[in-house]
């Protein structure tokens, strides 16, 4: 009889196994994923809610130039902040869903805020401006809860800078 070893080696190593597993895994992954973009369908009542943080947000853009008309030297002092207001306006208009506001509207024009006032002078422009900063810091986390996905992920990072905003203009 001829001798048998106990245990014969496979005709593979552990590199070759493991990449198996590891392309086995990719496609398993692959086939597990949906064609969906997984961008959720934005309904209609979505839609105006955003675009009505859109008129909020213009309204805190006019609100920033009419404080720095004001008090120039607030103005100047809190030009990044105007600068990043904008940014986050322009931001909102590119997701929000429909026409888009038309230029030179009144709440883009720098005379109009989002309480419809015109700031006071110098000592309390301040003050005023921070309370417009944080009643859109306000509405943009309030309409947060009723959107989904990007959009719900959007309002609530503007909300959260804004809240930033408050607390410097402090």
């Amino acid at each position: 009889m001829p001798p048998t070893t106990p245990f014969s080696a496979p005709a593979f190593s552990r590199r070759t196994l493991l990449a198996g597993s590891a392309a086995a895994l990719g496609v398993l992954l692959v086939g597990c994923t949906s064609s969906d973009s997984g961008t959720p369908t934005v309904t209609p009542q979505q839609a105006d809610e955003l675009a009505g943080q859109v008129t909020v947000q213009e309204s805190l853009v006019a609100a920033f130039r009419a404080a720095a008309a004001a008090d120039p030297a607030l103005g100047a002092a809190v030009a990044d902040l105007a600068a990043q207001a904008q940014q986050q306006l322009d931001r909102l208009k590119a997701a929000a869903p429909g026409p888009r506001s038309p230029a030179g509207s009144a709440s883009s024009s720098g005379t109009a805020s989002s309480s419809g006032t015109a700031p006071p002078a110098a000592p309390e422009a301040r003050a005023w401006l921070r309370g417009q900063v944080a009643a859109t810091a306000d509405s943009h986390a309030t309409a947060c809860q009723a959107q989904t996905g990007p959009r719900a992920a959007l309002l609530g990072s503007i909300a959260a800078g804004l809240r930033g905003q408050d607390q410097r203009l402090a």
